[in-house]
Parts: C-alpha cells; sequence; structure tokens
C-alpha cells in the first residue's frame, strides 16, 4: 500500500483548522532561518503557505552570513519570549554551534522537538505515527530497523519507536543492512539514495522512507521505489512522509499552546 501523504496531509489541515478555530487570538510561529540557501528557502516557503492557510503568523528571523552563535541564540531567546512556538531552520550556517543554539530552545515553545527536553514527538515521528495509526499499524513487540541517526529522523523516529514498545535496533553509516530483512518496521532517513533494494526487506514490512536528497535533479528517498512491491505499507519521495511533518509542526505548536492554556 502506497501512502497518499498529500491526502492525509489535507486531512490533518482539516482538523488542525478546526482547533485553529477555538483559538481566541492569532498564534505565532518564529523562525530562525539562515539566509542564501535555495533548499532552506524552499522549505520554508511550504511553511509559510501552511501558516497562512491556518491564519498563523509566521516571524522570521533571518541569520547574516557572519552571525555569531551568540547572536543565533540571542534570537532563539527572543522569539522564544514573543512567539508561541519556535523552529530553527537547519542547517545552520558550518560555523555556529548548532547544539548550543538547540540547548537554548525553551521546551515550551519547541515544535520541532530539537531542545534538550522537547514535550512533543519531532515532526517527523508524529508523521509517522499518523501513518501507523491510519493504516492499522501494529507497532508493540515488533522489530523495527531505523537506518540513520540524525537529529532529524533518525534519532526521534528511535525513540518513538521504543516508546511504542518496538524492538528497535539503529543503523549508521557503513553498518551492515543485512538485519533489515528480519525488521517489521523499516525507517529510513539515511539520505542515500536508493539505498534499500527491494532483496533487503521481507514481503509485507512497513516502511517508512523519510530520507530525502536529490538525484540527477530530482528528489529521491532512501528505498528503491520498487520495494513499495513488497512492502504492506511504502511512503513514496516526494508524497509521503514530508506533507505530513508540515501539518505536524501546527499540530504541535497547537498542542503547545493548549499545555500552557495559552489561547
Amino acid at each position: 500500500m502506497i501512502v497518499d501523504g498529500k491526502a492525509i496531509a489535507e486531512s490533518t489541515m482539516e482538523e488542525l483548522a478546526r482547533k485553529r478555530s477555538a483559538f481566541s487570538r492569532t498564534p505565532h510561529l518564529g523562525i530562525v532561518v539562515a539566509r542564501g540557501n535555495a533548499a532552506t528557502d524552499s522549505f520554508v516557503r511550504i511553511k509559510e503557505r501552511a501558516a497562512a492557510q491556518l491564519n498563523v503568523e509566521l516571524v522570521r528571523e533571518e541569520l547574516s552570513q557572519d552571525a555569531t552563535t551568540e547572536a543565533v541564540i540571542a534570537a532563539v531567546e527572543r522569539l522564544g519570549r514573543t512567539c508561541d512556538g519556535v523552529i530553527v531552520q537547519l542547517p545552520l550556517p558550518s560555523p555556529i554551534d548548532t547544539d548550543g543554539v538547540l540547548a537554548a530552545l525553551p521546551a515550551q515553545v519547541d515544535v520541532d522537538a530539537l531542545g534538550t527536553s522537547p514535550v512533543v514527538y519531532a515532526p517527523v515521528a508524529e508523521a509517522m505515527l499518523e501513518i501507523f495509526a491510519r493504516h492499522d499499524v501494529e507497532v508493540r513487540g515488533k522489530k523495527a530497523a531505523v537506518v540513520g541517526q540524525g537529529r532529524l529522523v533518525g534519532v526521534p523516529c528511535s525513540r518513538a519507536l521504543s516508546k511504542a514498545e518496538a524492538d528497535v535496533e539503529v543503523f549508521g553509516e557503513g553498518d551492515s543492512l543485512d538485519a533489515l530483512l528480519h525488521a517489521d518496521i523499516i525507517v529510513s532517513g539515511a539520505g542515500v539514495p536508493g539505498l534499500i533494494k527491494p532483496d533487503m526487506i521481507r514481503e509485507g514490512v512497513v516502511l517508512i522512507d523519510a530520507g530525502t536528497s536529490e538525484q540527477g535533479g530530482k528528489l529521491a528517498g532512501d528505498a528503491d521505489p520498487a520495494c513499495a512491491d513488497k512492502a504492506f505499507v511504502f511512503t513514496p519521495v516526494p508524497g509521503g512522509v514530508g506533507p505530513i511533518s508540515i501539518t505536524m509542526i501546527f499540530k504541535n505548536l497547537f498542542t503547545l499552546m493548549e499545555s500552557r492554556k495559552d489561547k
């Protein structure tokens, strides 16, 4: 079954619009973003469109090319005081201490769950759980393999799977992927086009492909599209996890506002 991420995202946006109507004021979502990165600009535009659709005001803090770690932390703290949620758009320029910046994110506004003590799941992990719920995927007691150890996919998804009581094994760069053949659930965020081939997975696997990279000028996932023929659930790239993850940013925003009774 190939997951229609756009359809799930549209359905989720309708649910969020109903939740948004309960707020007596306009939610504000702050975003810290570096200038001059085409891919980053594209991701921010997608978030801007979703924010406009939900009548959420997006407040941008654009970093100068010579921004210091201290300046970025100051921007995060400033948005944390004035906005209901804060995004640090990654990647940050290489001289900046990304870990230090993320550590400055107050948990009560951390919609991406990238700080040290998040109170919501990361959007990709939320998207994964939403797909499981909509396709009746049982997680408890299942063997789960997470390919990639990145902060946006691998780390949050492995945590969410562990919390759901799956038996989780994480694979980093250079690790053998032979064990994928025995996994009931595979989540991949390695960013290596075609890394996972059909002969590496078993029939009926749940395959969540959250890896994105460019191949031949087009967006590509970690899994060979032919894997869909063997999978019970398969997320394509593009059009799978990505659109759902965007909506989960706003789900997290509203959840954090509700937890503060700040409506």
